[in-house]
């Protein structure tokens, strides 16, 4: 009896110190009660693949007008759009005179920068990683100037909706193309 208690104890704190690691879902809001998919942009490069078509599959960058051009499809705005929806709409392209039932994947091979402003030691564009958290990005441009304040950053990012103006914490994540603004504190 002792020993069915003790595996129940230690597999009830294996399952919590699995959860307490995992960071709750990026969200538009800096919350992690609204979590939202990645919309893509210029700049992200993209690897699209249609699977027994390796004519029709290669990488392809969003240019600054949002867009990209594929074989066969043509020009295709992908701005504002996730991979899912973009899938979809390559598929549907391909499929109305070129393939029957095409499958299209695609992935994100590089993420388009994020910026920085303010009071950081070296504003500007850097190069996005996954999982960055405002902490991290600060820590990229040099770190806060002494003026700084460093409770929580103004960020300005793209949603579904439209641009959205969120105040986050240092530990929330950062999304590619984000620009965050660093304040100056009041005294």
């Amino acid at each position: 009896m002792t020993f069915c208690r003790l595996l129940s104890a230690v597999v009830a704190l294996v399952v919590l110190a699995g959860c307490a690691g995992t960071p709750p879902p990026p969200t538009a809001s800096g919350s992690p009660d609204a979590p939202i998919e990645y919309l893509l942009g210029a700049g992200d490069q993209l690897q699209i693949t249609v699977l027994g078509q390796a004519d029709l599959t290669g990488a392809h960058t969003v240019d600054p007008s949002g867009a990209i051009s594929i074989p066969l499809v043509g020009r295709i705005v992908a701005a504002g759009t996730t991979t899912r929806g973009l899938e979809a709409t390559i598929a549907a392209r391909l499929g109305q005179n070129y393939l029957r039932d095409p499958n299209v994947t695609i992935q994100v091979t590089q993420y388009r920068p994020f910026y920085i402003l303010g009071e950081v030691n070296n504003a500007g564009q850097y190069p996005y990683s996954a999982g960055l958290t405002v902490q991290q990005a600060v820590a990229v441009a040099g770190g806060f100037t002494p003026r700084a304040a460093q409770m929580s950053v103004e960020v300005v990012r793209q949603t579904a909706t439209g641009t959205a103006v969120l105040m986050l914490q240092l530990l929330d994540q950062v999304y590619p193309g984000d620009t965050i603004t660093v304040r100056q504190r009041l005294l």
